[in-house]
């Protein structure tokens, strides 16, 4: 039967098929098993929540992760209050330098290096599954931390490791290294329109 001859029913089944057949050449193709590094980065809403998602989907599966937020907030955020006390969580909060409120060079750079040095010890244990930098970036943006050292540990960490990190902006030199790279756009935003900031949705 000619394709002139086709049901619209028996079209979209050949379209469907088609796509299939792409789909699962794709995934013949894909042999390689390691971890890969995950960087989200742009100006909408979401960046860290998909980290956390994908960090409980990892639980999920018995993965043991560990997590540094880079940037101390006015209060403990949801995911503090539901992964800090599970058992294959290891949680650390940047200490008492980097907010969004206060600007102390000094101490930013000691919580900086602080948290970069806990980082560091994560990439390097093969017990660690998933690890989530969150807000990792903002440390090269302000000069704190040296990007080449982060890209030299992603690449000598754990073969199965995977690592996420997220923030607005990302070094170039960093952009160009991750495996997988998610910009995320903000087309609207509650707050802009006057809605209140609310515990479980900002944080």
């Amino acid at each position: 039967m000619s394709a002139t001859n086709l049901t619209e029913e028996e079209k979209q089944q050949a379209r469907l098929l088609k796509k299939k057949a792409v789909v699962d050449q794709r995934i013949a193709a894909a042999t390689e098993e390691r971890g890969v590094t995950i960087l989200l980065t742009g100006n909408g809403k979401g960046k860290s929540s998909s980290a956390f998602g994908t960090m409980a989907r990892a639980l999920g599966h018995g993965q043991k992760c560990g997590v540094i937020q880079f940037i101390k907030g006015r209060k403990a955020t949801g995911e503090q209050l539901f992964f800090g006390e599970h058992p294959r969580v290891d949680f650390h909060v940047m200490g008492h330098g980097f907010t969004w409120e206060t600007r102390d060079p000094q101490l930013e750079q000691q919580a900086a290096d602080q948290a970069w040095s806990l980082a560091k010890s994560m990439l390097a244990d093969a017990s660690i599954d998933f690890i989530l930098l969150d807000e990792i970036t903002y440390m090269y943006k302000y000069g704190y931390l040296d990007e080449a050292e982060l890209i030299s540990a992603l690449a000598t960490r754990p073969a199965h490791q995977n690592v996420m990190m997220t923030g607005r902006t990302a070094p170039r030199v960093l952009l160009d290294s991750v495996d997988t790279h998610s910009k995320i756009a903000n087309e609207r935003h509650a707050f802009a329109n006057g809605v209140k900031a609310q515990a479980g949705i900002e944080w």
